[in-house]
Formats: C-alpha cells, sequence, structure tokens
C-alpha cells in the first residue's frame, strides 16, 4: 500500500493541497512548515483565495461510513447532495434544468472532463447532460502537461465545477469555457476570464456563469485596477445572466499578493464581493448514518477540526480553512442590502446565500486526467458551492422560462418575505488561526445569527420550495 504524498499545485488559486495513493489518512510529509502553516513541497508557491482540496485516490466513490470510520469526516455521493436540497419533488414535475445552459469558466479545464463526467453519471446513475462543450474565447489554451501541478490543479477544479453543478441540474447543458492564463492573485488570468465571459455573454450562450476563483482586494495594484476587469459582469447584468462567484476558503482572512502566506487583517475576494456577483458561501452538512438524514446546516469552519487538518495539511492546525464572508474595502453596499445595514453598513457584505462546502462533509468527484491515478477523490471548498447553486439558478430559470439575470435584489426581498424556501444557517463563524512568521495569528471574523450574516448570507436552500420562489421574485 503506497502512502499518500503532499503534491503542489504552483500559483493556481484553487488548490491548497492535493493528496494522492492509497490507503488511510496521510502523515506529515515534511518536517517543517511553510509561513502559512502548510507541510511544502518542492517548488511550491502558495495558492490564492479559492480552492478545491482532494484526497487519497479510491476504485470506488468513497461512502460516509467509510470516511467517518477511516477519516473521522463525512463524504457524500450525488443522491446525499440531491436529498439534502430537497431536489426530488422539482425532478418528479420534470425540472431538471431542461433547455437551460451552465457556464463554468477554469483556467485550462481538464482534458477528460467528458470522460470524467461519463464515469462520475454511471456511478452515480445519473443522464448525461443534453450537451457538454468546451470552448476557448480568450486564446488557445496550452496543451495539457500532466507534469505540470497547475495543469494539474485546475484539471481537479474543472471536474469538481463541472460534475456537481451537473448533480443539482442533471437536465441542463454545460458549456465550459476555458482560459489560457492561470488566475492567481491581483489581476493576472483576469483579463483572459473577462474576454471569455464576455464572448458568453454576447453569444448569449448560456444563463448563469459559475466562478470558483477568486484573489483579495488587496492583491490588486488599486481599485481603479480591479475596476477595470468588471466589464463582463456589467454586460452580464445588461444581457440578463446570472454570474456567481466562490467567496474563498481561508475565512476572514485570505492569501497574501504573493501567494507565500495569509493576511492578518480582514480581508475580501473578488470577483465574489462585486456587487453584480452573487456571492455563495460554504456550509457544513451533517448527515446521520443512523437515521439517513440531515442535520440542519451549519457555517463551514474546519479551522480546530482535527481530522481535517490531518488529512488535508498533514498537521493538526489550526489552519484558516473557513468559509469566506465579510466585508469590501472597495465596494459601497448596493441597494439591494439596504435591508441589512445593520449587518453591513455602508460597504458591499458577502455571501448572498451559501451551499456545501466544508472538509468535514466531502463530496466524491471523478477524476482521470494526466498526472493522477484516474478514479475518485474527495473535495471541499467554496469551489463547491458555487457550482452546486449555478445548478439552483438553471433549475429556476426553466421554471421562470427565461434566464434571470442578477439575483441578488430577488435574494434579500425574499430573505425579508421570510421565502420558506430560505434554510436560515445560525450557528457557527468563520474566525481562523494559524502560525505565520513564527506567531500563531487570529482573524476575528463574523458569527452566524437569525437573518442575514457575513459568514452564510441569507443562509442556503430547500430547493423545492426556493426554486419557484427565486423565479417568481427574479421574473
Amino acid at each position: 500500500m503506497r502512502r499518500a504524498r503532499y503534491v503542489a499545485i504552483a500559483a493556481s488559486p484553487l488548490v491548497l493541497a492535493a493528496l494522492y495513493g492509497a490507503g488511510a489518512a496521510p502523515a506529515a510529509t515534511a518536517a517543517t512548515h511553510t509561513a502559512a502553516g502548510i507541510p511544502p513541497a518542492a517548488g511550491v508557491t502558495r495558492p490564492g483565495a479559492v480552492h478545491a482540496v482532494r484526497a487519497a485516490v479510491s476504485a470506488q466513490p468513497l461512502t460516509t461510513a467509510q470516511c467517518v470510520a477511516q477519516f473521522k469526516f463525512e463524504c457524500l455521493n450525488a443522491a446525499q447532495i440531491q436529498q439534502a436540497y430537497n431536489l426530488k419533488p422539482l425532478y418528479a414535475k420534470g425540472i431538471t434544468g431542461q433547455g437551460e445552459t451552465i457556464v463554468i469558466v477554469d483556467s485550462f479545464g481538464s482534458p477528460t472532463i467528458a470522460s470524467d463526467l461519463a464515469a462520475f453519471d454511471q456511478a452515480f446513475k445519473l443522464p448525461a447532460p443534453p450537451s457538454l462543450k468546451v470552448i476557448q474565447p480568450a486564446g488557445k489554451v496550452p496543451a495539457y502537461d500532466p507534469n505540470d501541478p497547475t495543469m494539474r490543479g485546475w484539471a481537479g477544479e474543472t471536474t469538481l465545477d463541472v460534475e456537481y453543478a451537473h448533480v443539482i441540474a442533471p437536465g441542463a447543458s454545460i458549456l465550459l469555457a476555458e482560459t489560457p492564463v492561470a488566475e492567481t492573485e491581483g489581476v493576472t488570468g483576469f483579463p483572459q476570464i473577462v474576454r471569455a465571459e464576455t464572448y458568453v455573454v454576447n453569444h448569449h450562450l448560456g444563463g448563469v456563469i459559475s466562478q470558483s476563483f477568486g484573489a483579495a482586494e488587496p492583491t490588486f495594484p488599486s481599485a481603479a485596477a480591479l475596476r477595470a476587469l468588471r466589464g463582463a459582469y456589467t454586460d452580464a447584468a445588461a444581457n440578463h445572466v446570472t454570474v456567481l462567484a466562490a467567496t474563498g476558503d481561508a475565512g476572514a482572512s485570505g492569501f497574501n499578493a504573493a501567494g507565500t502566506g495569509f493576511y492578518t487583517k480582514r480581508v475580501e475576494s473578488w470577483p465574489s464581493i462585486d456587487p453584480l456577483v452573487t456571492a455563495v458561501g460554504g456550509t457544513e452538512l451533517n448527515y446521520n448514518l443512523t437515521s439517513g438524514t440531515f442535520a440542519r446546516p451549519v457555517a463551514w469552519n474546519d479551522t480546530t477540526n482535527v481530522a481535517v487538518n490531518q488529512y488535508s495539511f498533514g498537521n493538526n492546525g489550526p489552519n484558516p480553512f473557513a468559509t469566506g464572508g465579510g466585508l469590501s474595502s472597495i465596494f459601497s453596499r448596493p441597494a439591494y442590502q439596504n435591508g441589512v445595514t445593520g449587518v453591513v453598513g455602508v460597504k458591499r457584505g458577502m455571501p448572498d446565500i451559501s451551499m456545501s462546502g466544508s472538509c468535514a462533509s466531502r463530496v466524491d468527484v471523478y477524476e482521470g486526467f494526466g498526472g493522477v491515478t484516474p478514479g475518485w477523490y474527495i473535495h471541499c471548498g467554496t469551489s463547491e458551492s458555487a457550482p452546486l447553486f449555478a445548478g439552483i439558478v438553471a433549475l429556476a430559470d426553466q421554471v421562470a422560462g427565461h434566464a434571470l439575470g442578477p439575483i441578488n435584489p430577488a435574494l434579500y426581498a425574499m430573505a425579508t418575505a421570510h421565502a420558506p424556501g430560505i434554510v436560515d444557517v445560525t450557528s457557527g463563524n468563520n474566525t481562523v488561526s494559524f502560525t505565520q512568521g513564527g506567531a500563531l495569528h487570529t482573524v476575528t471574523g463574523f458569527r452566524a445569527k437569525a437573518g442575514y450574516d457575513l459568514v452564510s448570507g441569507i443562509g442556503t436552500v430547500n430547493a423545492a420550495l426556493f426554486v419557484p420562489e427565486l423565479a417568481k421574485a427574479a421574473g
């Protein structure tokens, strides 16, 4: 039995650590630690604000019972995710996303996304999407190099995004827009992303765009430099396209511009903090093996979860590992947040809504691209949350009969009206701690509470109720 090993994901903003191999949870592979408190690997460049964490390969999807027994945290499959969000009543009515297209945007993409999705669908008895297309509207993507850890990282991210958007909306088509430059921190990679998304919007290729990437606001050279990248979002708003983004996985903190450590103050990531974007945070789903039911979700924070830290980082923690959320240093409060001024003050607050993302309740993902052993891995992070909610939006688009466009005003109106489809998240926080520069730092975040908060937004969803409510409110 080969022990798992740490694989560095150089310059990728989406993968914090990837563990490959068979067997039990890994031990640390290095006696020393980086400033960020993460076991180092040769040539590693620390990643950015949003990531998907992969783990040891398995020949079959890992069950919840197996993960609890071996690793002391949960794993969830496609059917369990559908159960958690009460999707079966919608499917029974033919509401599966039929006629809609979900756009996934990722740097580089994955060379095996079609076959990997087919293997995923076969294992979980899901129908193939009506269409899975790949485009490269921002320029030709370099040939996939299985020895390039950055490309492997983005391939894993792409796979998570596609497979779990499909889980929620199995009848929707999927369009994967690949870009030729890796997004890291600051403006790097964003011009190509903007170009790709503008192409998608102007050619009317999909009704909802999912983004599982981001960079901390302070990593941009200026507010003007950040604002110059907003063209795709203003274009999307004008063309009634919904844009989503993950809020990040470092809690109230975020990676610095060099990607070598964390800010010791509160920071937020863009594009999720953009007022024209719906920011999707992370929750933890708690599955009861005895009853086969889910408890009320809580805000995701695995900073001090020893089992998760051992499995992901090879140490007991703390590591900054929680849902992003807080107040922008650049954007003022948008009108749709006027009803929550007691929480956001004069600034744009995020998230707007939350979905599953905790590394204590990971999801099964099939990967077969070069550089990894083909098989099943377990992922987590707000990189999971965003595509899950993209599926929810696609279902609402089908109910409405058209794309809903910017949905934030509708979300806050629904929350004010206490829409039954909104499930309030009232416990948890996104305070994180980590060792850096020889000292232990704590970045105090925010607490979940009744109503809107800066950890879970308006809450999460009961899809059977939420989807028709959103279609009506945004339609």
